[in-house]
């Protein structure tokens, strides 16, 4: 995707982050916190994902709690600097899909951009936006390539730009385009997701919205994720440089 300035379109979207996760995986580093909050280079990983929101103009961020719930709100507060932060916690683990759908109250806007809490993407967020209005989607898949997509499982979109189908975690090899862990969707399809119940966004609820039609936005922007110590430990280099 090709770099843009950041649009007024976006201070009129709410952004949904998902950040209740206990992180597992990384519990032989990071065992004392949230995976949100993992130092990175002495900031929590969350942090760089707010900076990115507030440097595409976003406005108003509800951040989706879980797991020690009191230490993100502890450390992010309500404000991040022009960025209003609310909170949506849940009341048992309801999976990316139903935490989401318990902030729905809070999310205020025809199209919502929702960001997963444990990875990121160097992208322009307006400029994804606009394609994803331009097409007239009523839900956005940001794509990111990678070498290895084996550990991800892959998306395969056709030539106009529809998602056609997704490959589970190890059934492909080598160099391909995955889910990148950010979205833009209407609130009223948000609105169909099964409320109280623990559902997936990956595994339930995009596979069962094919049909309707979901958008893939193709980016070559540099992608990261900390769901593993392995992972992890690359942050460091990949916000190398990054602003406090």
């Amino acid at each position: 995707m090709a770099s843009a300035s950041a649009g007024p379109g976006l201070a009129d979207v709410v952004a949904a982050i998902l950040a209740g996760g206990k992180g597992t995986r990384l519990e032989p580093v990071v065992s004392d916190r949230p995976k949100v909050l993992a130092d990175v280079s002495g900031r929590p990983f969350l942090a760089y994902l707010l900076d990115q929101l507030v440097a595409a103009g976003v406005r108003r961020v509800v951040l989706c709690t879980g797991y020690k719930a009191s230490q993100v709100s502890g450390k992010i507060g309500h404000a991040w600097g022009p960025l209003r932060v609310a909170y949506s916690e849940e009341p048992l683990p309801l999976g990316t899909a139903g935490a989401l759908r318990h902030a729905l109250p809070m999310l205020e806007s025809e199209d919502v951009l929702v960001m997963n809490g444990d990875s990121s993407c160097s992208i322009d967020l307006a400029a994804f936006y606009r394609a994803h209005r331009e097409r007239h989607a009523t839900a956005s898949l940001l794509l990111a390539r990678v070498s290895d997509r084996a550990r991800y499982g892959s998306v395969l979109i056709d030539d106009s730009g529809w998602i056609s189908s997704f490959v589970e975690k190890g059934s492909a090899l080598g160099s391909g385009w995955i889910n990148a862990g950010i979205y833009l969707v209407e609130r009223a399809r948000l609105a169909t997701i099964p409320e109280g119940k623990e559902v997936s966004l990956e595994r339930d609820v995009f596979p069962s919205w094919l049909e309707g039609g979901l958008h893939g936005v193709r980016c070559d922007s540099p992608f990261l994720d900390i769901g593993t110590p392995e992972s992890y430990a690359t942050a460091f280099e990949f916000f190398a440089g990054a602003k406090p």
